[in-house]
């Protein structure tokens, strides 16, 4: 599940300076139809349940793609190529136009360097292990692993 994949990265990589953030969205199959407010509810009782609470900054709801995007994703998909070049289901895609850059999928990940530049982009179904290995890997280029 990845919240609980997130929550592990955070706790393990945290004291590195990892900062994990969350940005809920609705534009993949409507996965997250609800307002703000039932967001964390929702992650406690539903999915993934059993009193779950993140351990990361997860902020409010918006676009990720499309005329609506939030500016940070506009800078995020322009600095890092895209993962792979095909979309899903186009009927499941709640945005338009569709661009080659844009985010195919929820849980879609991308590494920030604390300059503020990102450094990579993840596909939504890498392995949490080769996100962990590849933060592990720039942090050791940037002398950042310490304690």
């Amino acid at each position: 599940m990845q919240y609980l994949e997130l929550n592990a990265l955070q706790t393990e990589l945290g004291r590195y300076g990892l900062v994990v953030l969350g940005f809920p969205c609705n534009q993949f199959g409507k996965q997250e139809p609800g307002e703000n407010s039932e967001i964390l509810p929702g992650l406690r009782y539903v999915r993934p349940g059993g009193g779950f609470t993140p351990n990361f900054q997860l902020f409010q709801k918006g676009d990720v793609n499309g005329e609506t995007e939030q500016r940070v994703y506009t800078f995020l998909k322009n600095s890092c190529p895209p993962v792979i070049e095909n979309f899903g289901d186009p009927n499941k895609l709640f945005w338009s136009p569709l661009k080659i850059h844009d985010i195919k999928w929820n849980f879609e990940k991308f590494l920030v360097g604390t300059d503020g530049k990102p450094v990579m982009r993840w596909y939504h179904r890498t392995n949490v292990a080769t996100v962990k290995s590849d933060i592990l890997r720039y942090m050791r280029k940037q002398n950042l692993l310490y304690g």
